[in-house]
């Protein structure tokens, strides 16, 4: 049955410091760079905020996590618990299982691993794995991606978490490449869709073609300069997703001007109604 989400970026705003993990060449190592950010609450809280506002489940980005001892995990899986909510998907918007040099890719497995723990931890049901940045063209670099996630979804399997990927970065930005993906992943790699991300002309199409493969659509209007979804717009990637036969989670996503909730409500009474049908 479909149902509302929401993604911790479209608070991006109200929630505190953002840590990015970024790959260091000259070290080989990974590092974390902070950017400063308000905290109107905090990670804990959010679940029970979000429940008072109509969603059922969160996709919370690596960079907001405030820490990830085995304590602070169980306190978050429990705010989950507490509010009702589902902690759907764990996003990791750090990796690059395309990477040619070797020492790159295994510390990204390496490091890919280490969050599926985390994920294991603190109750979530999914993990969202990066593809690669090589070009969608690239064949070599799709076989290469989709044997990374098919062991990472292995690995993944007893800790009780999904490993799925997104048309997030080049190697899945079109629909044509991230189906020969999850073909040669296999079954047990789930997806994404997220409106924003397919580019070409045959955008609407894209979004039918791989929604009834995904879990969740990160539903990503687009904005006028006050904020204001264009609705005509939104309409016809939502009938296109409805038609797919999709029935998961509709992920709602805010990157406007002005307070986030508000920009959020603004799009969840245009999604709304697909929800109900």
């Amino acid at each position: 049955m479909a149902y509302l989400s929401v993604s911790t970026w479209s608070l991006h705003r109200h929630i505190g410091p953002l840590r990015w993990t970024v790959w260091n060449r000259e070290t080989a190592t990974h590092d974390v760079r902070i950017e400063d950010q308000p905290e109107h609450f905090t990670l804990l809280e959010l679940p029970a905020l979000a429940a008072k506002q109509g969603y059922r489940a969160i996709e919370v980005g690596h960079f907001h996590f405030p820490a990830t001892d085995s304590e602070y995990l169980a306190k978050l899986g429990q705010a989950f618990a507490d509010a009702g909510v589902s902690f759907d998907t764990l996003l990791l918007d750090y990796g690059d299982l395309t990477d040619t040099d070797s020492d790159r890719h295994a510390a990204d497995v390496a490091y890919i691993r280490r969050w599926i723990d985390i994920a294991s931890q603190a109750g979530a049901k999914q993990i969202r794995v990066v593809a690669g940045e090589a070009p969608p063209t690239d064949e070599e670099a799709i076989r290469q991606s989709a044997a990374a996630l098919a062991g990472l979804a292995e690995y993944a399997a007893p800790l009780n978490v999904r490993v799925i990927t997104e048309n997030f970065k080049p190697l899945t930005s079109t629909a044509e490449s991230a189906l020969k993906l999850l073909q040669l992943a296999g079954p047990e790699v789930g997806f994404i869709t997220d409106f924003g991300n397919y580019k070409s002309a045959r955008k609407v199409d894209e979004i039918g073609e791989t929604a009834s493969f995904s879990v969740s659509v990160h539903v990503k209007p687009e904005y006028d300069v006050d904020g204001i979804p264009q609705q005509a717009t939104l309409d016809h990637y939502l009938q296109q997703t409805q038609k797919s036969g999709f029935d998961g989670a509709y992920v709602l996503i805010y990157d406007g001007p002005g307070d986030m909730w508000e920009g959020l409500a603004r799009v969840q009474a245009l999604v709304q109604p697909y929800i109900a049908h």
